[in-house]
């Protein structure tokens, strides 16, 4: 069993804030900030003459977002957000005029804004709420776009049958994981999409540009490189002699990568992730889950009408009837506590290291809030 209060302390904000918006940013641990404090004093001790080595400590931390999502090393390649991975997936894929790319309703603005200008090219993009979203792909589609969560209302699709229904439609499958990886259960080797990409700012609790992606071996056999550089060619670490001429690309999903990477972050990526994957998935899952399901109660009891979706999930969103969420969540940070409003929801969302101090303090001062207004 862990510690929790011990894993709190890795957090100084929460000892000033009612942290309960992670779906926004996700707090940063102590362990991450000194992990990127270490790489910079050592390029002043060692003056950057070991930069080689840089990139096998980023094939460990390669390793580590593989073990996350059930992968191997060589399915990774690190990206500085989830719309770069997109621009890979939607870039390399030869469209036709009549293709159909399938998305849901409300999606995050990365799944709409890029295949809406594939409109140029005949392409037709299609937005369904849920209760449509497999009757859309009874059709033919090229690709399906969405999310593990969804970023305003919480919307947890079942992945499998997701992706048996995009493989069933003959499309390609683009899931982004940034609000759920590190609280919730992925597995890359049972979902099988074609990319699963992860801003890691959010619930990983990485620093910005710490992002990666799952790569599908049949993607990667089909799909060339949209970002070519000098770490293209399959010979890169020989520094001295770079190889001049056409690169020949490694299979690894490394091939996407390009060129030099974001290290300062990727460290501080790596403490997260050695604190995620300590705590274990599972374990960390069933908290955020409990969390977010006393949440639902504190709301439920103010009055509130909570969105409902087909699994439980970790952001929790809320209306209430004549109540303006933007100004309730402005009210609500007047008390220190801290959630954000998403479309006319009030969007709650706890990680492991809240606890039940912290919605009791947001049932508190949610009583308040509603009462000023």
């Amino acid at each position: 069993m862990a510690d929790w209060q011990a894993v709190r302390e890795q957090f100084p904000a929460l000892s000033r804030w009612t942290y309960l918006d992670t779906a926004t940013f996700g707090q940063l641990p102590v362990s991450a900030s000194e992990a990127m404090q270490r790489h910079c004093r050592r390029r002043d001790e060692l003056g950057c003459t070991d930069f080689l080595s840089w990139f096998d400590d980023a094939d460990r931390i390669r390793a580590k977002c593989a073990r996350l999502v059930h992968a191997g090393a060589e399915d990774v390649a690190f990206f500085q957000n989830a719309c770069s991975a997109l621009a890979v997936f939607l870039g390399g894929v030869d469209w036709r005029p009549g293709d159909r790319i399938v998305t849901l309703a409300n999606e995050f603005p990365n799944n709409l804004y890029h295949p809406a200008l594939l409109a140029c090219r005949e392409v037709e993009l299609v937005e369904t709420g849920w209760d449509g979203f497999f009757d859309a792909l009874r059709k033919p589609a090229r690709a399906v776009l969405l999310s593990t969560v969804n970023y305003t209302t919480g919307l947890r699709p079942p992945m499998e049958e997701v992706a048996e229904a995009a493989r069933q439609a003959g499309a390609l499958l683009f899931v982004d994981g940034t609000q759920s990886a590190g609280a919730l259960d992925f597995d890359a080797s049972r979902v099988a999409p074609d990319v699963f990409a992860v801003d890691g700012y959010k619930w990983l609790l990485c620093p910005n540009g710490a992002g990666f992606a799952y790569i599908h071996p049949r993607f990667r056999r089909v799909v060339a490189p949209q970002v070519i550089g000098w770490r293209s060619h399959k010979g890169w670490r020989s520094v001295d002699h770079l190889h001049h001429g056409a690169p020949e690309f490694v299979e690894a999903a490394e091939k996407y990568e390009g060129g030099m990477l974001p290290f300062p972050a990727l460290y501080g990526m790596e403490a997260s992730l050695d604190l995620i994957l300590g705590l274990g998935i599972e374990e960390i899952e069933q908290r955020v889950l409990g969390l977010a399901a006393a949440l639902r109660r504190v709301l439920r009891e103010a009055g509130a009408e909570l969105f409902e979706g087909p699994l439980a999930s970790n952001v929790v969103a809320a209306r209430f009837s004549g109540v303006d969420m933007s100004a309730l969540a402005r009210r609500l940070r007047e008390r220190r506590v801290v959630v954000s409003a998403r479309h006319g929801y009030l969007r709650v969302s706890a990680h492991f290291y809240n606890n039940s101090e912290d919605i009791e303090t947001f049932q508190r001062a949610l009583r308040w809030a509603l009462a000023a207004g």
